[in-house]
């Protein structure tokens, strides 16, 4: 009778797909069927647990779903630019998952995710992750979420966006946006109070939309957009 009942229930699904999002110091899971989420959990942590957590919000999501990775009709990731470290948990974990379960592969660009959480409908949006010092990761989309400017990783000074802020509004958002609050002074220019962190229930219209467009990576070779060369720096002496 369970085996009845959970067929009847996996029949009923039309387009699972399991997103994952670890580029900054959010770690965040979300499976949805076509647009409907089944689960969703994340958890921001400063010292990126991500290699603790992920496995277990995405058994948990799996288990909430009543369903195997093998169910999944893709598996969505966040690909960067982002933290080395969240950027290679999160890729890593999602080819190991569409290796075992022969699951397509689709990726996203972190500032694309971010866009999305927030609705706009003049100016455009800007959305910012801090790369350190007076850096950050950014981009530029319209109100329809358009990509307009392509992703840089840039220091901020009064200048930065003006050509937009002299148009109309700009909407700054995620952790980079604050370090901007002091230097972009603009009064076309908007930022938010709330920190806004990329998560994976802000995929779905995109995973869609990748998805419809039959764009998978190749599992064996993708590798995170990390933009910038990893740089290890030597602990002080003491």
């Amino acid at each position: 009778m369970l085996f009845l009942l959970l067929q009847k229930i996996h029949s009923t699904y039309m387009a699972l797909r399991l997103y994952i999002e670890t580029a900054t110091t959010n770690c965040s899971v979300c499976i949805a069927d076509a647009d409907t989420v089944l689960y969703f959990k994340e958890e921001n942590d400063k010292n990126y647990s991500h290699s603790e957590k992920l496995h277990v919000f995405i058994k948990e999501a799996c288990e909430t779903a009543n369903i195997t990775p093998n169910d999944l009709q893709a598996i969505v990731v966040g690909k960067g630019p982002g933290s080395y470290t969240g950027l290679r948990i999160g890729v890593s974990t999602a080819k190991g998952l569409c290796f075992a379960s022969d699951v397509p592969l689709l990726s996203i660009e972190t500032l694309a995710i971010l866009a999305q959480s927030i609705t706009i409908t003049e100016g455009v949006i800007v959305p910012l992750l801090d790369a350190r010092r007076m850096e950050v990761y950014s981009a530029v989309f319209d109100a329809s979420y358009t990509q307009i400017r392509g992703t840089e990783a840039e220091i901020i000074d009064e200048n930065s966006f003006s050509e937009y802020l002299n148009k109309g509004n700009v909407y700054f958002i995620g952790n980079g946006a604050e370090k901007c609050k002091g230097i972009i002074t603009h009064e076309n220019a908007v930022f938010f109070d709330e920190i806004f962190f990329p998560s994976a229930k802000h995929m779905i219209p995109l995973g869609i939309q990748k998805h419809t467009d039959k764009a998978f990576e190749d599992v064996a070779y993708f590798e995170p957009y990390y933009l910038k060369d990893f740089v290890v720096t030597k602990p002080k002496k003491k």
